[in-house]
């Protein structure tokens, strides 16, 4: 049989419910003439087959088909007030929700144009209030179909974070630009989902993002390029670090054999330590072999012979080193001041 509702009223002891149905299941049976309890901070909104019939605010509230016109064409014959109606009514909790949670559920790739590509998680807070409980109720109720607070949650959670990954793919910014743009970018996500929040009757009074976070494998990529920059000159660190396991294992080996095999293996760190000492060097002349610079040297323009740098006169014939040269005039070979007859062709100089 079904119940009949004579009062009507919910009171929430937990303060966490964005909306209660009465009944939980079904549609109700209220009589003409029974009483609509509606507490502070609540609303009240009758419904029934995907219809808004009226909302109620707090106050005590006596149902007739004055304050709710809608139920002329709900009851065919009236009897004496008595006549009951089958309708759900949605006790709505008009109080601002404060500190909601909203993450990603799945990291984001992004473009990076320091890092090229990241997969980021976001996380932050927000606070609502039910703006319009008829449209709400209409909206969340009758075209979702849910009523639930933590179904309702999770559709106004989505939005949010379908306009973060908007807004992120749109700012191109790096990662380790977006700590100082955490203000900007939970303005410019708030501003975004405003709009389809208010579409289903609801306020969005305050968005903050707390953190904007790599994966485990981003993180350890950004950490290994931070390495790299602090390394300075990585063929030498790749050497020093190849001479370090080869030291490292011929010191195991010398460690683990037997007399013979302890000398084998002090043998083998001998020359790896060697080996090790020459590829430090190697690494600290950044891979390059250094070769002994000539020593500069003077050639005689008499005789040929190669002199010390700064020699003033040739150790092998005397001749004054630097002095002018006689040009000659047939042959164009380059003769010693002072000579007569061109040393190559015989011709007289002038």
């Amino acid at each position: 049989m079904a119940r009949v509702f004579d009062v009507i009223e919910y009171l929430d002891p937990s303060g966490r419910e964005i909306v209660h149905r009465v009944p939980e299941r079904g549609s109700g049976d209220f009589r003409l003439g029974s009483q609509l309890i509606v507490r502070e901070s609540q609303n009240a909104v009758f419904f029934r087959d995907g219809k808004a019939l009226d909302t109620f605010g707090p106050g005590r509230h006596t149902i007739s088909t004055a304050n709710i016109p809608l139920l002329v064409g709900l009851i065919s014959i009236p009897f004496g007030g008595e006549t009951p109606f089958k309708a759900e009514v949605y006790f709505v909790n008009m109080k601002e929700f404060l500190d909601q949670k909203w993450g990603t559920p799945e990291p984001i790739p992004l473009r990076d144009k320091e890092l090229g590509l990241v997969r980021l998680r976001a996380f932050g807070t927000y606070s609502m209030e039910v703006a319009d409980p008829q449209l709400f109720v209409g909206k969340i109720v009758g075209t979702q179909g849910i009523y639930d607070t933590g179904q309702i949650t999770n559709f106004l959670r989505g939005i949010i974070v379908s306009k973060m990954v908007d807004l992120l793919g749109e700012s191109e910014a790096s990662l380790f630009d977006m700590p100082k743009l955490y203000e900007e970018i939970a303005a410019g996500v708030k501003a975004k989902a405003q709009d389809d929040f208010g579409n289903v009757g609801i306020a969005l009074k305050t968005l903050y993002l707390n953190s904007i976070s790599p994966t485990e494998e981003t993180a350890k990529a950004i950490d290994e390029r931070a390495a790299m920059g602090a390394i300075g000159n990585m063929q030498a660190y790749i050497q020093f670090k190849a001479a370090r396991a080869m030291g490292d294992a011929a010191t195991a080996g010398g460690e683990a054999g037997s007399l013979t095999g302890a000398g084998v293996g002090l043998g083998a760190g001998v020359g790896v330590g060697a080996a090790m000492a020459g590829a430090i060097a190697e690494a600290m002349k950044g891979g390059k072999s250094e070769q002994p610079a000539a020593a500069a040297t003077v050639t005689c323009p008499n005789c040929g012979t190669a002199n010390p740098a700064g020699a003033k006169f040739c150790n092998n014939c005397g001749t004054k080193l630097g002095a002018a040269t006689v040009k000659c005039s047939k042959c164009g070979h380059e003769n010693p001041a002072g000579a007569k007859f061109c040393s190559n062709c015989g011709t007289k100089l002038e």
